[in-house]
Order: structure tokens, then sequence, then C-alpha cells
């Protein structure tokens, strides 16, 4: 991904509001499952880390991009924002 695709994305992100929590139970496979999913509907999303979750966004956006085979598009405090290409041209994200 290059520096310019990853700035659009990030300015798509900035007005959407989390869809996932991370809480205390940090990652378990539903929720990777979960995620997964969210990823193939929507390509682009937001997830939000709790503060009862003692893990850091920061690894917690790496272990999740690798599970879900996606790319960590920013981290920023606690959110965490990921993208994955879309199957369907239809519902794609136009990247510049």
């Amino acid at each position: 991904m290059t520096t310019k695709q990853r700035a659009y994305l990030k300015g798509l992100a900035m007005t959407m509001n989390p869809i996932f929590q991370v809480g205390k139970n940090s990652m378990t496979p539903e929720f990777t499952k979960a995620v997964s999913e969210a990823l193939e509907a929507r390509e682009l999303i937001k997830i939000s880390v709790l503060k009862n979750c003692a893990d850091d966004p920061n690894e917690l956006a790496d272990i999740l991009a690798e599970r879900t085979r996606s790319q960590v598009v920013q981290v920023i405090g606690k959110k965490i924002v990921l993208y994955k290409e879309g199957k369907e041209k239809s519902k794609k994200i136009q990247l510049p």
C-alpha cells in the first residue's frame, strides 16, 4: 500500500465509528472471525480498544492484521483501522 493510498483510507476512516471493541478478554477466536467477516463485507473497519484491555493497541493491530490477512492503516491512541481489499467490484473502495 502506498502512502497516498494509506492517506486516502485514513481520511475515509476519520468519519467512521468503531464497529468492534476489544475489552478485557482481548482477542478470542470468535472476535477474530467476526473482524474477518466484517472486513469481507466492508473492506475498511475501525476497532476501539477499551481502557480495561491490558494489551498494546499496536500489537493488537499487528496480530489482527496477520490473522485476518488485512493491512493496518493506522493506530491512533486506542483506535485501530484495518483494510482488506474486497472481492466484489461493486463494493470496492477505489484507491488513488
